[in-house]
Parts: structure tokens; C-alpha cells; sequence
């Protein structure tokens, strides 16, 4: 990827991140009955910063997991003959409860789809919501996020690169082409 800018750096991604935790607060009416679930990879960082946040605005402590949405994919037949394993990880039984999908970045709709699927294979929550740092459009399945970080649009050439001081050293966005 040649990058041609940088879109957040790690002070930009702390703030978009705690605006959507207050976001998440306000909309849910406080922190009762939510569940975060970060999308592997990187929206599982993502899903911690957000439990961070939450703690230290809330003083309350919300279970967070993951979910690998590789089983879930709509493409798996062109992809691998035959998926073996997932690493998902609910903390606590989804029903009843506000799920709130966490991603690093929205594109065409397609990981978040295969997630929600990912979800309900678990039970049935009272609702799903979704959070993601980076919407960059070009949505092919009719899928809003509740809650955006930035919206940065895009050309279908460029790519929107997230890096988490998890995997990547630093935390940081940014935008490049293919």
C-alpha cells in the first residue's frame, strides 16, 4: 500500500473513541444489559478501549468478546474449501441483551453482516448495535453503524488502514492506495 495520508493519529482515535463511549452510554441509557464484541482483528482492541472508557466514565465494569466472522462469510465456498475452526468468545449469554458489534472500519457491509450472524447463532439479543472507528462507504448490504468515529470517503482504489499498538506498535489511521 503507498500511503497518501494519515487520517487520525493516536490522540484523534482516543477521542473518536471516547465520543462513541459516551455516545453508547447516552443512546443505552446508561451501561445496563450491553455487551461489547469486538470483529476480529482489530475491532477487538477497539472493544477493550470502549470497555475502558465505560469503566472510567461509568464505573461499570461491561463484559467484552469477539467473535471471527470466517465461518460466517458469504464468499467461503470461493475462499477455502472447508473452514475449521472460529475464535468467538460471548463472556456472558447474549439474550436479552444489547450487543454492540465493534469494527475497525465499514465498507461494504459484508463483515458486519457475517457477524450479526455470528450473534444470533448464540441466541437472540434484544438488539444489536454497531460501532466503528472508520465508515468509508460504499455500503453493498443496507447497513448503518450507530456509532462513527469519522467518515472519510473514499475512492473504491484506496484503502483505509487501521493500526492498534496491539498488532501494529502504534495507534493510528491511514489512507492509501492499492
Amino acid at each position: 500500500m503507498e500511503i497518501k495520508a494519515q487520517i487520525m493519529d493516536e490522540s484523534a482515535m482516543m477521542r473518536s473513541l471516547a465520543r462513541i463511549t459516551h455516545e453508547i452510554i447516552e443512546k443505552n441509557r446508561g451501561c445496563d444489559g450491553i455487551m461489547l464484541v469486538g470483529i476480529r482483528r482489530r475491532g477487538v482492541p477497539l472493544a477493550d478501549t470502549l470497555a475502558k472508557n465505560i469503566e472510567k466514565f461509568e464505573g461499570v465494569r461491561v463484559p467484552v468478546g469477539y467473535v471471527d466472522i470466517s465461518l460466517y462469510r458469504d464468499d467461503l465456498s470461493e475462499i477455502a474449501p472447508l473452514p475449521s475452526s472460529s475464535d468467538t468468545s460471548f463472556p456472558e449469554d447474549v439474550k436479552n441483551k444489547t450487543v454492540i458489534l465493534v469494527d475497525d472500519v465499514i465498507y461494504t457491509g459484508r463483515t458486519v453482516r457475517a457477524a450479526i450472524e455470528a450473534v444470533f447463532a448464540q441466541g437472540r439479543p434484544k438488539a444489536i448495535q454497531l460501532a466503528v472507528l472508520i465508515d468509508r462507504g460504499h455500503r453493498e448490504l443496507p447497513l448503518k453503524p450507530d456509532y462513527v468515529g469519522k467518515n472519510v470517503p473514499t475512492s473504491h482504489g484506496e484503502i483505509i488502514c487501521v493500526e492498534v499498538a496491539e498488532y501494529d506498535g502504534e495507534n493510528r489511521v491511514l489512507l492509501g492506495d492499492r
